[in-house]
């Protein structure tokens, strides 16, 4: 009898489920690749959500469309007639973000009835992605090597490319200091390959597979070699470049006529042999030590350009903006060399044979786009105004947004990138490149707790910062209910306050790289509280003198020094500086509202929410760390400058309280994260990179530093007047 009540419930459910279920067709042309891919993303949305697919009689008919020219290159709009639902594209790419649009609305549990219409335009052309190949990396360390097996994987690239095409990214770009001899076998120089028959049709198989797939998804692809550089195989062969058999990157440039053939050729060959690669990329400065700007210039139109030019087709091209106006390999930025570059980018802008325009690229603010959207400074130093009066008609400018500052902890501040792209989007400009050069985002070697978690690479678990990006540089009006949607989706309506939690504690990192000035790389490394220090040449935690003393990169910021000299000497400032304990009250408010916005979240079903929690956790306690450091700094340095005692204790006391904040950073992140190897660790050359390659970091390891700071407050001289 049970076993009949149950077959008569079981009837009775799939009876009705078939009778509520709501078909679907779906029309598209399938001779179009980008086509075939959108339509299987919607049609897997569709089905996931308990739609039917039916190729007579649907309900609902949905039609992908490219026919609407007028609607622009990468644009998209929803129409609806009755049960009728065209997605029309201006170009494919724009029919793939058409189909991802309303698959994203039927995944966050609106039904077809409820699609409404809708239409978006890029605000950006170049939305693209800095990718350090993890074999033959521009510096050598463990933590680049590790990625090898995962970056060999396709699965791996497919989900990336998956993820870039939803977030609207157009643009993968591949960099490596010699990437020839992975994808090709040199015609004329076989000798400079070092691989066997099978292991170098492996090569292809995976680059191959990689350009096609992008290709698929609307993404253009570039490969960025630095320069100079040959393989071994190729020195040894031929006798040149011998001393840089180890590829080291500030070296002298070997320009020998077998180098600049070599090298032509193997970019006509990648060009010819790769016919979904979408150009090259050029960069001026690693492996050019010597040669003046005209002749690295002069080398690079002798080489890339010309490869290009023999390819016989047409390709894009990309030219790094030089961060050097010398011989040297790290020299200053100058007007003649920005008069120098924009002639030769114009040049290559008008050739036939490339797609223009030229996409001239700039570091935004050095290394650490993540600090002030105000543009302060580019590699090398000013930025002059020649790239852009008079407006350019070959070239667009893009910035390189670096990301060195955090690499395990999630970031995303909306209105930051907001206002980076409202302050920088002007007519002249392109768009961004976002990335990093001392990290990869491929194998996952941060997660101590990897059980249950809903993630296996390293970039699904920052899925946040890499939607925010690209959804806001397509379009920067994109609302935040997109954003917090995604949470609620993934961990249910308690996570709906994330979004915020994560804007208020993410301002920690920007906050200190606007304080605190740097340069390149490793001047700075905000997740760790860490700086290059200038005697040691190690990233070493940011001592209590050093923040007194540093100045900082944004001009509307009052570094510790100066901010007492002013106060103490009856001085005055503008009152929309942002003063040391103006910052230190900021940086209180946002991480004291972020812990509240996360404090009743219950993690204990979900690892992943888990740690989306901890992060802000880790942000906001690390921000609080920073707000009394600051305070402890100003009391500090009142006592060196006019004394009292009074002065040298508040000094103390703040100090304590920073150090048992950041002791709240490791009960948060010590169960959760592993200790992490980092490039970030030495300034030390490639040829000495094995000297730093065991260490690794997490904020335990600091502790003894942040302790030391009471004991240099405690340890002061008594003011002496003078």
């Amino acid at each position: 009898m049970k076993r009949v009540l149950l077959l008569i419930t079981l009837a009775f459910f799939f009876l009705n489920h078939s009778a509520f279920s709501q078909t679907f067709d779906l029309i598209f042309d399938p001779s179009l690749p980008q086509s075939t891919y959108a339509a299987e993303r919607l049609k897997n949305s569709l089905l996931h959500h308990g739609y039917a697919l039916q190729k007579e009689q649907a309900e609902y008919q949905i039609s992908l469309d490219t026919s609407d020219h007028q609607l622009g290159t990468e644009a998209f709009s929803i129409q609806l007639e009755g049960k009728k639902i065209i997605i029309h594209g201006g170009d494919a790419r724009g029919l793939i973000y058409g189909a991802l649009s309303l698959a994203e609305d039927i995944n966050n549990g609106i039904r077809l009835q409820q699609i409404k219409p809708k239409s978006e335009r890029p605000n950006l052309m170049f939305r693209g992605i800095k990718f350090d190949l993890p074999w033959d990396t521009y510096r050598h360390s463990y933590a680049l090597d590790l990625h090898q097996e995962t970056c060999k994987d396709l699965n791996y690239w497919k989900e990336f490319l998956d993820m870039m095409v939803e977030n609207r990214f157009n643009a993968l770009t591949l960099w490596n200091l010699h990437p020839y001899t992975y994808l090709i076998r040199p015609k004329n120089f076989p000798e400079a390959s070092p691989f066997h028959e099978k292991e170098m049709k492996e090569w292809q198989h995976l680059f191959r597979s990689i350009f096609q797939m992008a290709r698929e998804r609307g993404i253009d692809t570039y490969l960025v070699p630095f320069n100079i550089f040959v393989s071994p195989e190729f020195s040894k062969a031929y006798h040149v470049a011998m001393d840089n058999l180890q590829h080291d990157y500030f070296v002298k440039g070997d320009t020998s006529e077998i180098i600049k053939r070599y090298t032509r050729e193997c970019v006509a060959q990648v060009l010819q042999e790769y016919p979904d690669l979408t150009g090259f990329g050029l960069t001026l400065g690693e492996g050019m030590g010597g040669m003046t700007p005209q002749q690295r210039e002069d080398w690079m139109e002798e080489t890339i350009i010309e490869g290009m030019r023999m390819a016989k087709r047409k390709s894009k091209l990309i030219h790094r903006i030089p961060f050097s106006s010398t011989s040297g390999s790290l020299g200053p930025t100058s007007i003649e060399t920005e008069k120098l570059t924009r002639k030769r980018i114009e040049e290559q802008g008008a050739l036939d044979f490339i797609e223009g325009p030229v996409w001239a690229d700039l570091k935004y603010n050095w290394s650490h786009a993540h600090s002030t959207p105000k543009l302060v400074k580019v590699h090398g130093g000013k930025l002059y105004d020649t790239y852009f009066t008079p407006e350019p008609k070959e070239y667009k400018i893009i910035w390189t947004a670096r990301n060195e500052d955090f690499f395990c902890l999630r970031w995303s501040v909306p209105d930051f990138i907001r206002k980076h792209i409202a302050t920088n989007n002007q007519s002249y400009v392109g768009g961004y490149l976002i990335g990093s050069e001392t990290y990869i985002p491929a194998k996952d070697y941060f997660t101590r707790i990897n059980t249950g978690v809903d993630w296996k690479y390293a970039f699904q678990r920052q899925w946040l910062f890499y939607k925010l990006w690209g959804r806001l540089l397509y379009n920067p009006s994109t609302p935040d209910e997109v954003f917090s949607a995604e949470f609620i989706k993934r961990y249910g309506k308690q996570a709906a306050s994330l979004l915020e939690a994560n804007a208020l504690a993410g301002t920690t990192p920007l906050r200190l790289a606007s304080s605190f000035d740097f340069t390149w790389d490793f001047t700075l490394y905000s997740e760790g509280f860490m700086a290059l220090d200038n005697t040691t040449r190690r990233a070493e935690y940011i001592s209590i003198d050093r923040l007194i003393n540093q100045p900082p990169t944004d001009p509307d910021f009052i570094s510790i020094k100066d901010y007492v000299a002013i106060i103490t000497t009856g001085g005055t400032f503008d009152s929309n500086k942002i003063t040391p304990l103006i910052l230190a009250s900021m940086l209180e408010k946002d991480c004291h509202k972020a812990l509240e916005l996360v404090k009743k979240i219950n993690t204990s079903r979900n690892a992943s929410l888990m740690y989306e929690v901890a992060d802000v956790k880790a942000w906001s306690n690390l921000g609080l760390h920073f707000a009394e450091k600051l305070r402890g700094g100003v009391a500090l340095q009142i006592y060196r400058v006019k004394g009292g005692e009074e002065n040298k204790n508040n000094a103390v006391k703040h100090l304590k309280n920073a150090l048992s904040f950041w002791d709240k950073v490791i009960d948060i992140t010590r169960p959760l994260y592993n200790d992490m190897p980092l490039v970030h660790f030495s300034e030390s050359d490639n040829k000495n990179w094995k000297e730093n390659d065991h260490l690794r970091f997490h904020w335990e390891k600091l502790r003894p530093d942040v302790a030391r700071d009471i004991e240099t407050a405690r340890n002061t001289k008594e003011y002496v007047a003078k």
